[in-house]
């Protein structure tokens, strides 16, 4: 590592408090999806005092924005995530369940963390263009909505990420690595059903009932199951059921649907398929229906010679490290949830030799913190879940690790991840990613060569051309609930 390269590292730990700082605030707004806005106004004026040159709603969603420093080529883009989810408000640093705000939200998927993490690289890749006087740009994009609203879904249907020679982000995880494989695609769209209200026991023909639609809606998909793909998911909740009486006929309902599979072509024709059996569905019971497209996004194309790059960086920055007092609680939290035993990482899911390497790394470790970095792993490898990263990777070069956030095993969503979110381990995993990922940076700004291998690959994997599964008209919103 060159004493430049060192020397802007180095401003992370210089600005940790800010860093960190960011992460808890955050963290205390646990803001819903495209609800951001302290969030966002935190990290843009956070960034312009910093001197960057920010951009506020970008592609027409006021909770995004972009944060530029440079000029000129290589254009290298990290992502940023600040989303938190319902129902998940919990007290910090504690191994019970204990609800801050009954009812509240909480960073279950830790993207205080992210957006704290890809700040700390935004800030110390800023500081090696401005001390060497290297040509390019970075860029922080803010990117609302990745738990609904899919902003950087609509970013990539408008064009957007076309220009970056690459993108480069993370995500906490239970396991220090460096991220590969495809995901879903994921196409959202709310059915709300209208039909007549009347009297259930007085006068049931006079009535038409929304809620039967939604039910005979579920049943067609359910029968839909046996014949779509291994690989494709299809979720539902129901979110108006027109009422709590059961002595009317519920002249309304509705229900949100997630359509997933492995390539975003085949999720556009599964959509198709429930489109037309809501269709059905309003047919068999004389009610109408009106479609609500909610989001959509793409599977992930993977990028080996960027995974090579940044699992370079991660070797020799390292990985956290935790006081005993992080073990002990750590330990603790782990014994709140199942699959606290599992062998963790993509290496160990796809590769029978490395997952003994993996074993053998968490036996030595012996705690639930796992404290290494788990081997790289090349090959085809899949994930059920969907991230809207996925858009992004079909138009530039895109990599991302994973980093440690919490024990192991810990499950995603759950109010255990938003205990260590504010907790000096969450600090550490947010440091680590930020040094990996502005490490990463200036290597691409620096060596041409590694650019030049990561968008022929890119080229290759991409070759059938983006599909992007957002209509044309459709703009990012939320569900309608109730």
């Amino acid at each position: 590592m060159t004493e430049e390269k060192k020397t802007a590292l180095a401003v992370i730990e210089e600005k940790r408090e800010e860093i960190c700082g960011v992460a808890d605030q955050i963290w205390e707004y646990a803001e819903l999806s495209l609800k951001e806005f302290r969030s966002a106004n935190l990290y843009c004026e956070t960034l312009e005092k910093e001197g960057f040159h920010v951009e506020k709603g970008i592609s027409g969603i006021e909770t995004a924005f972009s944060a530029s420093y440079g000029s000129g080529r290589p254009l290298i883009g990290i992502l940023a995530e600040y989303d938190a989810l319902s129902g998940l408000s919990q007290v910090a640093g504690s191994t019970e369940r204990k609800e801050r705000v009954a009812g509240g939200t909480g960073h279950g998927c830790g993207h205080n963390l992210l957006g704290a993490g890809a700040f700390a690289a935004t800030l110390a890749v800023k500081a090696y263009l401005e001390k060497t006087k290297t040509p390019g740009t970075v860029v922080l994009y803010g990117c609302p909505g990745e738990e609904g609203g899919a902003a950087k879904a609509f970013m990539a249907r408008d064009g957007g990420w076309k220009d970056l020679d690459a993108a480069l982000t993370w995500h906490p995880e239970d396991v220090n690595e460096v991220a590969t494989g495809s995901s879903n695609s994921c196409i959202q769209v709310q059915y709300k059903f209208t039909g007549i209200a009347s009297h259930a026991a007085g006068a049931p023909e006079r009535g038409r009932s929304a809620l039967d639609a939604v039910e005979l809606m579920n049943i067609g998909v359910q029968f839909l199951r046996e014949h779509m793909s291994d690989k494709a998911r299809v979720h539902y909740a129901i979110t108006d059921a027109g009422g709590c009486s059961p002595n009317v006929v519920q002249p309304r309902a509705s229900v949100l649907y997630m359509v997933r599979s492995n390539h975003v072509s085949e999720a556009i024709e599964l959509q198709k398929r429930v489109d037309r059996i809501a269709e059905g569905a309003a047919l068999m019971t004389d009610t109408t229906i009106e479609r609500k497209f909610i989001d959509g996004l793409s599977d992930t194309v993977s990028n080996f010679a960027l995974e090579r790059v940044l699992y370079k960086n991660f070797s020799e920055i390292g990985v956290p490290t935790y006081t005993e007092e992080e073990n002990a609680f750590a330990d603790a939290l782990s014994k709140t949830y199942a699959g606290n035993d599992r062998v963790p990482g993509v290496a160990a899911e796809n590769d029978s030799a490395l997952r003994e390497e993996v074993m053998e790394k968490q036996a030595k470790v012996g705690h639930a913190m796992n404290a290494f970095l788990a081997p790289l792993y090349q090959g085809e490898a899949f994930k059920a879940g969907s991230t809207d990263v996925g858009d992004v990777s079909w138009l530039t070069p895109t990599a991302q690790i994973h980093v440690a956030s919490w024990p192991n095993g810990c499950p995603g969503h759950s109010w255990q991840n938003v205990s260590c979110d504010r907790t000096e381990i969450g600090h550490k995993a947010v440091i680590c990613a930020g040094k990996v990922l502005a490490g990463t940076a200036i290597d691409l700004f620096t060596d041409p060569e590694l650019l030049n291998e990561a968008r022929k690959e890119f080229e290759k994997r991409t070759a059938e051309g983006f599909v992007s599964p957002i209509p044309a008209d459709a703009v990012p919103v939320v569900p309608d609930l109730g």
